[in-house]
């Protein structure tokens, strides 16, 4: 255990996300998504399970230590209903409050086509899997930057 690091932050989950640079997508994937063949495709060629956790658990945790980029209108994505692209179902609403909760504002889920997000997550850094699910409770989320001054090194 970590102080101030919440718990579901494994590990492996946390090398990915401290491994990944600014511009860096991460897929933050249900239960029913293609992961294992997705994840041999991206630049990591990591998966993470996050087994028993709700997305907006799993996406909670993530976002507490993951800036989103502010440069681009779409720092994150989400995965359209088949049929039916403009519904938000509601794993996305939840996760919508936990990305607004972390940025401090309302951002954008910017829809994608599913087989369209299936290729863009081929191009992110890596794809976090949670046992949620829920259907189209795909992401894609783009990391920024902490911008702070260089400290003084300790005495």
């Amino acid at each position: 255990m970590l102080k101030t690091i919440d718990p579901v932050l494994s590990p492996d989950l946390l090398w990915v996300l401290a491994a990944m640079g600014h511009g860096d997508d991460l897929a933050l994937v249900d239960a029913n998504h293609p992961a294992e063949t997705i994840a041999a495709r991206t630049t990591s060629k990591r998966l993470v399970r996050l087994p028993g956790l709700t997305m907006e658990r799993a996406a909670r945790a993530i976002l507490s230590v993951l800036p989103l980029d502010e440069f681009v209108d779409d720092p994150v994505r989400r995965m359209q209903m088949v049929g039916d692209p403009a519904t938000v179902p509601d794993v996305q609403k939840h996760v919508q409050v936990e990305i607004d909760h972390a940025a401090g504002r309302r951002v954008a889920l910017v829809g994608v086509e599913r087989f369209a997000f299936y290729e863009a997550a081929k191009n992110a850094f890596a794809v976090v899997q949670v046992g949620d699910p829920r259907a189209y409770g795909c992401f894609l989320l783009r990391k920024g930057v902490i911008a702070t001054e260089l400290a003084a090194p300790p005495r």
